[in-house]
């Protein structure tokens, strides 16, 4: 059983329709991230994952449940980290997980065993008993987590959840997100519009304008965009563009550079700049990254 089915999701607000008719599907098990610019659709899928936003089409189910028929099923199987803190500043972590805890009507030895399970997995058993308000950015974010697992749930969702934390701090909650994973088969769906933070995934959905334009692993995405990719800064963007398609190549051109791929870049470079001249400001040959992808299979950059 898939741990999401979406099948012709359709969401608007007014006249402007976020989502036009989405098809998903997340196998149970899996690490799946939605990478996106801000107005993608990420988090208003989310949201309606989370059952806070209903589809105006199509059917979502979450857990074998549907957001629509059976929200309170969908809500029984999720952990849902949001990207804004939803932690009690003046409480320690400890509290703030016995309060999540009553919400679900746990209590006692049941609620104690579930809280040191999630301190544990979380590593905040030292900081236990300290304030939110003074624990760093990337304890507060796994006290957040933690929080989420008191219920055990089966698919945790996170909408950004490295947000506004340090390149450390972000290293040391991915990987215990990943041990966590690993020793319950917690299925994980985040967003993201980071590129590392997303290659960490089993497979990443490219969503643009509502739209999947990929749901494929990270390698296969990489491989599409070519074995290298070649960056040219120009002054003429068309000029250049016109030279590598009388080439056969399919160039992407985005205000004053021009990238494609290719398996044999170093040369190409070479060949382009000797023909146009000063139409090339400077070439750059690289492995291909995300950012490249999205730009092939999209024609827009990821932090439009």
């Amino acid at each position: 059983m898939n741990a999401v089915t979406i099948s012709g999701l359709v969401k608007a607000y007014g006249s402007h329709t976020v989502l036009p008719g989405l098809d998903l599907e997340i196998p149970t098990g899996e690490m799946f991230a939605l990478l996106g610019p801000n107005g993608s659709g990420k988090t208003t899928l989310f949201r309606i994952l989370a059952t806070l936003l209903a589809p105006d089409q199509g059917s979502v189910s979450v857990g074998g449940f549907d957001v629509q028929r059976d929200p309170a099923g969908v809500r029984g199987v999720l952990g849902v980290v949001f990207q804004s803190p939803s932690l009690d500043r003046k409480l320690s972590i400890r509290e703030n997980l016995r309060y999540a805890g009553a919400l679900y009507n746990l209590h006692g030895t049941e609620l104690r065993s579930r809280m040191d399970a999630a301190l544990s997995a979380l590593r905040l058993e030292e900081k236990a008993d300290a304030l939110v308000e003074t624990l760093s950015g990337g304890q507060q974010r796994r006290t957040e987590i933690a929080k989420c697992l008191i219920t055990q749930p089966k698919i945790l969702l996170m909408d950004e959840p490295s947000t506004g934390l340090d390149p450390a701090a972000r290293i040391d909650l991915w990987a215990v997100i990943a041990a966590l994973r690993a020793r319950t088969g917690l299925t994980v769906v985040f967003t993201s519009h980071l590129m590392d933070e997303s290659e960490k995934a089993d497979r990443v959905g490219i969503l643009n304008a509502g739209r999947l334009a990929a749901a494929e692993a990270p390698a296969n995405l990489l491989a599409s965009a070519g074995p290298e990719v070649l960056r040219v800064a120009t002054p003429d963007p068309q000029a250049v563009a016109n030279w590598l398609r009388e080439n056969r190549l399919e160039p992407h051109a985005l205000d004053n550079e021009v990238r494609v791929g290719s398996p044999d870049a170093h040369p190409l470079a070479a060949r382009l700049t000797a023909s146009l001249g000063q139409a090339v400001y400077s070439t750059t040959v690289a492995k291909p990254t995300l950012e490249d992808v999205f730009l092939f299979r999209t024609g827009a950059r990821l932090n439009e």
